[in-house]
């Protein structure tokens, strides 16, 4: 294995790296939440990076007619293989390194990927890249709870109930996505025990979302984070109100915010809160009716989403996170 860069935690939101490495130039939404990850992640991980990015929101509206806002390397590869890509990245460095080819030295290799890229169609791909223990890498997937890129169509991260375009309400069913929101994070932390980081993020958090780039990246090994990213096309809201939206989705205990070190999980900011009882959730109906994708909703439906966050904080194995039960006999 390749050593890893030096990349201290940053103490206090003034000290977040001034030098910006994705620029302007990319033709992302007005209020897009995933373009600032993408700040946020450049940011965190410094110069020395190479960036992978599958198709996807953040391809197509980051590259036209060879002009990109991406100061560091970066390569388009296939919608499912973010995984595979950064393993292979890794892969080719280390080989470079060694025949000496290239200035041994830690380069950072991150992959992105957006939920139908990582939680549908390249989840195989991620779950290969986090048994290759022997190469130091990130795959990150910023979660817009649709294919966006593609017109809003439902994915695997896509929240019970919501309006897209493959499942618009109607007077018969009025609920045509009837899924609950696939728990990604901790599926690959429990099935891939030698993955030794695994976290959540929001791109709202500023301070919290650079810390866990730079743990992930200097840990070691292959590592994954989850990121929820409000879109104002898809979610259908003021553009302005993004930011608003990803601190509300973890206010009201539907999105969790934790990092999983080593096997141990720790919850982070306001899921840590609430965790330990300091803190009250938010009303689901606070978020839920910001949204236009939820406009359809009825009191009785708000409700039934209601009690379903509610399990998972009060029912779950671990609240918010393991949905597990111990059972009595």
């Amino acid at each position: 294995m390749t050593t890893v860069q030096d990349l201290p935690q940053i103490k206090g939101v003034k000290n977040i790296p001034l030098e910006e490495q994705f620029t302007s130039g990319h033709r992302t939404c007005q209020g897009c939440e995933s373009a600032l990850v993408m700040r946020l992640m450049i940011k965190a991980a410094g110069p020395r990076t190479i960036v992978v990015g599958s198709t996807g929101c953040m391809y197509v509206a980051n590259t036209t007619y060879y002009s990109t806002p991406w100061v560091v390397p970066w390569m388009h590869t296939q919608l499912g293989s973010s995984g595979s890509a950064a393993t292979g990245t890794a892969a080719g460095l280390a080989s470079m390194m060694r025949k000496g080819k290239m200035k041994q030295e830690p380069i950072n290799v991150i992959a992105f990927c957006g939920d139908g890229g990582g939680a549908d169609m390249g989840l195989s791909a991620i779950s290969a890249a986090l048994q290759h223990d022997e190469y130091n890498l990130l795959i990150l997937m910023y979660d817009n709870e649709s294919y966006a890129n593609t017109d809003i169509q439902v994915s695997g991260s896509s929240p019970w109930g919501a309006n897209s375009t493959f499942s618009p309400p109607g007077k018969v069913h009025r609920i045509m996505n009837k899924r609950w929101k696939k728990n990604m994070a901790p599926m690959l932390a429990t099935g891939h025990p030698n993955c030794r980081y695994v976290a959540t993020a929001c791109g709202s958090y500023g301070l919290d979302f650079n810390n866990k780039i730079r743990r992930a990246l200097t840990i070691g090994g292959p590592t994954f984070i989850h990121s929820i990213d409000p879109c104002p096309k898809g979610w259908d809201y003021d553009p302005k109100f993004s930011h608003e939206l990803g601190m509300l989705a973890i206010e009201t205990g539907l999105w969790v915010q934790y990092e999983i070190i080593d096997g141990e999980l720790i919850l982070n900011g306001p899921s840590r809160s609430i965790g330990r009882g300091i803190r009250k959730r938010k009303p689901i109906g606070d978020y839920l009716t910001r949204q236009g994708r939820f406009a359809h909703l009825t009191p009785e439906d708000i409700q039934y989403f209601q009690t379903k966050v509610d399990e998972t904080w009060e029912k779950w194995w671990m609240p918010g996170v393991i949905p597990l039960t111990m059972s009595d006999e």
